[in-house]
């Protein structure tokens, strides 16, 4: 009798847990100044996973960025405002802010700049009208569309070399396809590397080919997006398909294309391997005459031909800057774009 009343009153003690409370914590909350034990160090070290887990996740990220662009950052900013050569690299000379004032100053600097800004201009402005006319005609229900989007994306997936190989070879002077085509329709042939013209051109045409289809995708995801009732209401009302292209297909496309012209212009400003592999043995000087010498270029021109880092990393630090404004209108007209609608 005596063990049985034992046995019912075990369960009844174990009642007083709560649900889910293992029992030896209830045992252990009922006894007075007795110490926790490792209950108490898992919960605080349950608290610390919680909490440190998360950053433990993304650290690897910071690491990285740290490492690799953040510190390479602030030591170009540090070789910026010395006088360092590529050939003794521990002789370093304070020179302040010499280095800016002498690209202030120099014609080859504003020379860059300016082919920069032109074939910046010459490669986006046709290749996101070409984007925007391309992404509406795969809008609408063609055969064979997937195999044309894939189409468009191969350009962007093929390599810098090969694909300026193939430009040069296609501008070559002497029995280029350009040429010839121009002879075709009695056009004197162009000496697309020496012309200054001709050179930022050419130069442009391999960017539009590479990034046209990239673009265009991106335009055909913002269509695809654009609610059906827009187009079904206008043409309700009698629009036809340029006037559903013009008053309903371009004004939702704004923040996109806003989007992709910063974009472009980023990589307008930081042009490098199509004007250096178009140029041959004069790449890195952008011709004879500087002619499509870009900010990329002079800056390889000065850091790694001449050798004079301390200038170099000035002229980085100089497009960085201009990234900076270009990003500071992208947020202007990104504000007022959003107050307008």
């Amino acid at each position: 009798m005596t063990s049985s009343k034992q046995a019912l009153a075990q369960p009844a003690a174990s009642a007083d847990a709560a649900p889910g409370t293992p029992p030896g914590a209830a045992r252990g909350a009922h006894g007075r100044g007795t110490p926790a034990g490792p209950d108490s160090w898992r919960s605080r070290l349950y608290r610390w996973d919680m909490k440190a887990s998360p950053y433990a996740f993304v650290s690897p990220f910071f690491i990285l960025f740290g490492a690799f662009t953040l510190v390479p950052l602030l030591y170009t900013a540090w070789y910026s405002l010395h006088n360092v050569q590529l050939s003794a690299l521990d002789h370093q000379t304070w020179t302040g802010l010499d280095n800016y004032k002498n690209l202030w100053s120099s014609d080859f600097f504003w020379n860059a700049l300016k082919n920069t800004l032109t074939i910046g201009v010459i490669s986006t402005v046709p290749q996101l009208l070409a984007a925007i006319g391309l992404a509406h005609l795969l809008n609408y229900k063609l055969r064979g569309s997937t195999v044309w989007r894939v189409v468009m994306l191969t350009p962007y997936a093929t390599s810098v070399a090969a694909a300026t190989l193939v430009f040069t070879l296609l501008y070559s002077w002497d029995g280029g396809m350009v040429n010839w085509i121009l002879h075709f329709f009695g056009v004197n042939p162009v000496n697309w590397r020496e012309s200054d013209w001709g050179s930022q051109f050419a130069v442009s045409s391999i960017v539009i080919w590479r990034w046209t289809g990239y673009n265009a995708l991106i335009y055909l995801a913002a269509m695809q997006a654009i609610p059906t009732d827009l187009y079904e209401s206008a043409a309700i009302d009698g629009a036809n398909r340029w006037q559903q292209f013009r008053h309903v297909t371009i004004p939702q496309l704004r923040p996109t294309i806003l989007f992709t012209v910063v974009v472009s212009t980023i990589g307008a400003t930081q042009l490098f391997g199509e004007p250096l592999l178009f140029g041959g043995v004069s790449g890195s000087k952008g011709g004879s005459e500087h002619q499509y010498q870009t900010l990329g270029l002079y800056m390889y021109d000065q850091g790694w031909i001449i050798g004079n880092l301390g200038k170099a990393s000035a002229i980085a630090w100089s497009m960085f800057l201009i990234l900076l404004i270009i990003a500071a209108v992208n947020l202007l007209l990104t504000r007022r774009l959003r107050k307008s609608q």
